[in-house]
């Protein structure tokens, strides 16, 4: 299964993530170039468009792809020799994919636990918790076939929040939903902030503009900017916000048809 630790042990209070000279090559093709980053208790916004290479950087950072060449480190220490104990330390909520939609609510969180190491006794308490987290205690023992888009969503969030992760990646956690689970998910994503290192990939600029710590823009596999909005704001002509920062990184992107929502 995994190894269970308590969240508040290894590494104290500040967490750092450190990718060095991250590189990953498909065959010919260079999804990721030399990618360098520090990331430390916060939000981080994630941007490109597709194909920049979002997707792979999380799959390395959450162990699912190993890097052709880098390192990723956790408070100094190689996650790669870490093993288990990196793993007990995350949690990951991808696009809705790997849902049992036979399985209820509360049936895939119990397995989810035990993948992650949570010791038995703990399981009641900590999955009530995430469900309450989530606004889906009424919804538990559906299904999760019979869920809607934004009930899958909160399920995947309440998985990835298991245990009290200190380091959570969440990819398009807001993709197809309508506004208001837009921003109900925004929030849970704030409110659990504290404490924690927090990356969100998403094309839904509005949604992280208002909660992240820093941006980072990620282009043809080369991170081509990493700071707080305002601060890229100013650097792209003192524009009033994210999305004309968005247009005017990407603008090749976006005339060669890619496009972002807002």
């Amino acid at each position: 299964a995994g190894l269970y630790t308590n969240p508040n042990g290894r590494g104290g209070n500040l967490k750092m993530l450190e990718l060095k000279n991250i590189t990953k090559n498909y065959g010919s093709k260079q999804a990721l170039d030399h990618v360098s980053l520090t990331l430390e208790n916060g939000i981080y916004g994630l941007l490109g468009p597709n194909g920049a290479g979002k997707s792979t950087l999380m799959n390395i950072i959450t162990g699912n792809l190993k890097p052709s060449s880098g390192t990723v480190l956790w408070n100094e220490e190689n996650v790669h020799d870490m093993g288990a104990v990196y793993r007990s330390l995350l949690g990951y909520a991808p696009q809705q994919q790997g849902l049992y939609d036979t399985f209820t609510g509360i049936r895939f969180l119990s397995y989810m636990a035990t993948l992650k190491g949570i010791p038995k006794k703990k399981h009641r308490d900590e999955i009530q918790r995430v469900l309450n987290y989530v606004n889906l205690t009424a919804k538990a023992y559906r299904p999760i076939g019979t869920y809607s888009g934004g009930m899958k969503q909160r399920i995947l969030i309440a998985q990835a929040i298991l245990g009290d992760p200190h380091l959570i990646v969440l990819d398009e956690p807001t993709a197809g939903l309508d506004p208001k689970e837009r921003v109900r998910i925004r929030e849970n994503i704030l409110n659990i902030s504290g404490g924690k290192i927090i990356l969100v990939s998403t094309h839904v600029v509005s949604d992280i503009e208002s909660i992240a710590k820093e941006i980072i823009l990620l282009r043809e596999g080369k991170i081509v900017g990493c700071d707080t909005v305002s601060s890229l704001c100013k650097k792209h002509g003192d524009v009033k916000n994210l999305e004309q920062v968005y247009l005017q990184v990407f603008e090749e992107e976006e005339n060669n048809g890619n496009s972002h929502t807002i």
